[in-house]
C-alpha cells in the first residue's frame, strides 16, 4: 500500500517513522523535511497545494493520504482526496473548523453542555476594548482562526487584554485570523493534551501527555506552538480519563453528527483541570506537536491499521497496545523564537544524540544545505526519549539535546518537571 503524508514538521516525522515501521510499500512524505527522509521519499508539494497533492497521488496510485497540518485539513484536503476516490485521514473541511473558527467550536461546546470557560466572541476591535475594560478579573484573548499556536494572551490586567485584542484585531499579527476574537475567563490548573481517534461514531482514547506551551522554564513568556511534552501526564487519572470522555469527547462526536459535521481523524482537546473539574481550552483537528513524538514513541500497535480503520468506520474493532514506559520530548528552537530568529544554523551532534538508547530525534525546523543539516524553523529539533520513569526519561532527552549543537540553540530546562513532582 502506498502512502502519502502531507506535511514538514516534528508532527509529519513521528508519524513517518511509525507508519515507516508498518509499511512494505512505499511512503512518500509532501514536503517532508530531512528527517522524515530517512523514512520514506520526500516530494517537493507544498501542503497548500492541494491539487498538486490529488494529483500526485493518483500517479503514484496512493491508497492513503494522512493530513499532518491543520492548514490543508482546514481548506478542505481530505475532502478533495475523497473526492477524488482516495482514502484520506483526517477531519472534512466543515468538521475542521472545530479548530479553523474558535467561534464556531464554542457554539458547538455551549449547544452540548460541554465544559468550557465562559466567552465572548467579537468581530470589531471597539466593542472588544469596551468589553474587556469592563472587566476585573484575569481575562484570556484568542485570535479565533488558526494562529500556529501563537493566538492565545493570557492577561491578568485588562489594559493587558486591551493591547492584545489591538495586536490581533488592528495589526493583524495573526493576519485573518484575527478578524474574530474571542475573550473568555482565565481559568486555573494544570493542562492536560487528551487525544483520540474518531471514526464519526466511536471513539479510542490515546495514553495521556501534557504539552509545555510558554517559551520560558516555569511557563513564563509568550506562548509557542510547543516547547515538550511527556506522556503519559500522571495528573490524567483513570477516573478523569473516563469523565472526560463522558463530558467532553462523547458529547463533542455526537455534536459534530446532529450539526452536520461529522468528525473522523484525531480529535485533541486541551483540557484545563482545575477544582470544578476539566475544562476544554480549544480543540485541535490532528495530532498535536509535540504531543506526538512521546504518545508515538509509545504507540507499540501497528499506526496505519488503525488509520485505514479510522476511515473505514471500523475503530470498534482496533485493540492499541502501548509501551509501558514513559517518554520526555524536548524542543529545541532557534535563538529568538517565538519572536524572529535567523536560518541556516548549522546542526552538529545529530548522530551521537542518535546513539543513545531509547532516543529518537525528531526534525521539525530543519533543511539539508551543501551536505549539512541546517536550521530552517522556529522549533529545530523534538529530543525524544523513553525511560524507566519519568526522570530517567527525562535525564535520557537532556544528555541527547546535550549532544546537539547549533549556534543559538535554546530549550526549557524543566520539561517533564511537573510530572516528577
Amino acid at each position: 500500500m502506498n502512502v502519502l503524508l502531507v506535511g514538514s514538521g516534528g508532527r509529519e516525522h513521528a508519524i513517518a517513522w511509525k507508519l515507516a515501521q508498518s509499511m512494505s510499500n512505499k511512503l512518500y512524505i509532501a514536503p517532508g523535511n530531512p528527517g522524515t527522509a530517512m523514512c520514506g521519499t520526500n516530494v517537493d508539494i507544498v501542503p497548500s497545494d492541494i491539487a498538486a497533492l490529488v494529483s500526485f497521488a493518483k500517479t503514484e496510485d496512493i491508497a492513503l493520504a494522512v493530513i499532518g497540518p491543520e492548514d490543508p485539513l482546514a481548506a478542505g484536503a481530505v475532502d478533495a482526496f475523497n473526492a477524488a476516490g482516495i482514502k484520506a485521514f483526517g477531519p472534512e473541511k466543515g468538521a475542521a473548523r472545530l479548530e479553523a473558527d474558535k467561534a464556531f467550536a464554542k457554539q458547538i461546546m455551549r449547544a452540548n453542555a460541554i465544559p468550557t470557560a465562559e466567552s465572548r466572541t467579537f468581530d470589531k476591535f471597539e466593542d472588544a476594548k469596551a468589553y474587556i475594560a469592563s472587566r476585573d478579573e484575569a481575562v484570556v484573548v484568542k485570535a479565533a482562526g488558526l494562529a500556529k499556536g501563537k493566538g492565545v494572551f493570557v492577561c491578568d490586567e485588562p489594559s493587558d487584554g486591551i493591547l492584545a485584542a489591538e495586536k490581533i484585531m488592528c495589526d493583524r499579527i495573526f493576519g485573518q485570523a484575527g478578524e474574530k476574537l474571542i475573550v473568555e475567563d482565565k481559568l486555573l490548573g494544570q493542562e492536560a493534551s487528551i487525544l483520540a481517534f474518531v471514526d464519526g461514531r466511536s471513539i479510542y482514547v490515546m495514553e495521556s501527555s501534557q504539552d509545555h506551551k510558554p517559551i520560558g522554564d516555569g511557563d513564563t513568556g509568550p506562548n509557542t506552538g510547543g516547547m515538550g511534552a511527556y506522556s503519559p501526564a500522571p495528573i490524567v487519572t483513570e477516573p478523569l480519563i473516563n469523565q472526560i470522555v463522558k463530558e467532553v469527547l462523547v458529547p463533542t462526536v455526537d455534536g459534530m453528527n446532529r450539526n452536520g459535521t461529522p468528525y473522523k481523524g484525531v480529535l485533541y482537546a486541551g483540557i484545563m483541570l482545575t477544582q470544578g473539574g476539566p475544562r476544554v481550552l480549544e480543540f485541535n483537528v490532528r495530532f498535536g506537536d509535540p504531543e506526538t513524538q512521546p504518545i508515538l514513541m509509545r504507540l507499540k500497535s501497528n499506526l496505519l491499521e488503525v488509520m485505514l480503520a479510522v476511515c473505514d468506520g471500523r475503530l470498534d474493532r482496533v485493540s492499541l497496545e502501548w509501551e509501558p514506559k514513559p517518554a520526555v520530548c524536548v524542543v529545541m528552537a532557534s535563538g529568538g523564537y517565538p519572536g524572529d530568529y535567523e536560518k541556516g544554523k548549522k546542526i552538529s551532534g545529530l548522530e551521537k544524540a542518535a546513539q543513545i538508547e531509547d532516543v529518537v530525534v525528531f526534525h521539525a525546523g530543519t533543511a539539508e544545505k551543501d551536505g549539512n543539516i541546517v536550521t530552517a524553523g522556529g522549533r529545530v529539533l523534538g529530543v525524544t526519549a523513553l525511560g524507566d520513569n519519568i526522570a530517567g526519561a527525562k535525564e535520557k532527552a537532556y544528555k541527547a539535546a546535550g549532544e546537539i549543537d547549533f549556534d543559538g540553540a535554546y530549550y526549557r530546562r524543566d520539561i517533564a518537571d511537573k510530572a516528577i513532582s
